[in-house]
């Protein structure tokens, strides 16, 4: 289950993951989002915010969580981690080679501070 807040004033989408990802959680998240992009053009951010990431249900979630990121990842600016788990903590380091939105880690606690970051025009 993934919750979804979509702030179209600022073009910034907050994802906030509460169990293990599946097919449905990306299709929700697509379906919200590429109506704004249509309309925009672009993200200006997206905020994935969890306190430990949950996995992925099966391998069909594996999969549309790649598909996303192939389909999305040139139509979103930033792309702020705000977590406390090691190993998703790491994430930004490897998927910057791969993505061409700036991906940046802030701690779990740090939600307002990674909320400016992403509305900032740098």
């Amino acid at each position: 289950m993934i919750q979804i807040k979509l702030n179209e004033d600022t073009g910034v989408v907050t994802v906030t993951p509460s169990a293990p990802l599946n097919e449905q959680d990306f299709t929700l998240l697509a379906n919200e989002v590429d109506p704004y992009i249509e309309k925009e053009g672009k993200l200006n951010g997206l905020i994935i915010q969890i306190e430990l990431f949950p996995g992925w249900k099966d391998f069909a979630g594996l999969i549309s969580h790649l598909k996303f990121v192939r389909e999305h990842h040139k139509k979103i600016k930033k792309v702020a981690v705000v977590t406390d788990g090691q190993i998703i903590s790491i994430m930004p380091k490897i998927v910057d080679h791969f993505v061409n939105a700036k991906v940046k880690y802030f701690p779990y606690d740090s939600l307002d501070e990674a909320v400016l970051w992403v509305q900032s025009q740098d």
